[in-house]
């Protein structure tokens, strides 16, 4: 691999676990839009530091662009609170008149720098490595590197120290408010990091991929596990790994870079879906089909046990007899009489089937609720 080649891929993970970790709480928050209302709003803010600076290189567009970003949530609750529309329908009608008059502004006045549409939507990651951090004349690499690697050392030591605080606000806000917390700080702060990231990442990777990376690594890892720390970690690697990935397939097909690390992204999310242990499709699935044959063990049993010691008992047990009262197939039939010999409910002694102590305790259970 050549230096750039390591470069481009460097840039994409930190800027993939720089994103994964303010992703973790929207995605908890249920505010996943959020980030896509941010990551497209504060370009506003970026071109009116321009205007102001006229230097595509002046921190102060970083500061717009953050500021924006708050200015963004801060519209959406306001709008949220007047109980006209909800939430979603809320950022929907934000984002997209921020953005516009963003783009009206780069199109009217701004034609001829950087600004361009193109980049702003798309970003060109291939391009990092060529803007560089030099110092005295040393050459220190890449200056997204250092940027995204700040803005993840930033992300790391804010959420480790509001980790208590960032949890119980995302999980339960009402006992954070009732234990002395504020949660409105604490969702400012975290619409704050997630404001810095966005933009940070903006310039390298584009606003498509903020969000692809800001949601996708965090919403696989949640079908992946239920613990909090792990999650963070796990979107963040899951991030590293569609990064590094997306560089590749690009490279292959001789693609966008950054479409192809959010179709990675995507492909990850869509294994974890289907193969997550848990909460997977084919989880669920095979969770269901258990779940149906053992309820029609118990619907074995408790006929079983309803008919015991009566004089109908010997014609009720009978296992050609279960089809008419109970309405089942014979294949039906046959595999739950099978299924409940191997649980141990019932013996079966050719047509007669005869419940177990086993048998009787489940029947009883599920007869008292």
């Amino acid at each position: 691999m050549s230096a750039p080649q390591i470069e481009i891929q460097l840039i994409a993970v930190v800027v993939a676990a720089a994103c994964a970790l303010p992703g973790t709480f929207l995605v908890l928050r249920r505010m996943a839009l959020m980030s896509d209302a941010i990551s497209h709003a504060i370009l506003i803010g970026i071109v009116l530091a321009f205007f102001i600076t006229e230097d595509l290189a002046s921190p102060l567009l970083i500061v717009g662009a953050t500021l924006t970003g708050v200015v963004t949530v801060s519209l959406v609750e306001l709008l949220n609170r007047t109980g006209r529309v909800r939430e979603d329908a809320a950022i929907g009608l934000v984002f997209p008149v921020l953005f516009s008059a963003a783009v009206l502004l780069i199109a009217r006045y701004a034609g001829n720098v950087h600004l361009d549409t193109d980049a702003v939507l798309l970003g060109e990651l291939a391009f990092a490595p060529f803007d560089r951090f030099i110092v005295a004349g040393w050459d220190l690499g890449p200056r997204a590197l250092y940027l995204m690697g700040g803005i993840l050392a930033l992300n790391v030591v804010v959420i480790g120290l509001l980790y208590k605080e960032l949890k119980l606000v995302t999980f339960d806000a009402g006992l954070a408010a009732a234990l002395g917390f504020t949660p409105a700080v604490v969702h400012y702060i975290l619409m704050s990091l997630v404001s810095v990231t966005a933009v940070g990442a903006f310039e390298a990777v584009g606003s498509i991929l903020v969000v692809a990376l800001m949601i996708a690594p965090p919403a696989t890892a949640y079908l992946l596990t239920d613990r909090l720390p792990v999650m963070l970690g796990l979107g963040a690697l899951t991030g590293a790994v569609a990064a590094i990935g997306g560089y590749w397939l690009a490279h292959w097909l001789d693609a966008s870079i950054a479409g192809s690390m959010a179709t990675v992204a995507g492909l990850l999310f869509g294994a974890a879906c289907l193969f997550a242990p848990q909460r997977g499709v084919i989880a669920a699935a095979r969770r269901r089909a258990a779940q149906r044959w053992e309820f029609a063990q118990t619907m074995l049993a408790i006929h079983l046990f309803n008919h015991r010691d009566t004089p109908d008992a010997a014609t009720e047990s009978r296992v050609d007899h279960l089809q008419e009262h109970l309405r089942w197939d014979p294949d039906f039939a046959a595999q739950v009489i099978h299924r409940a010999e191997r649980r141990g409910l019932i013996h079966r002694h050719g047509q007669a089937l005869t419940l177990t102590g086993e048998g009787m305790r489940v029947a009883q259970e599920a007869l008292v609720g």
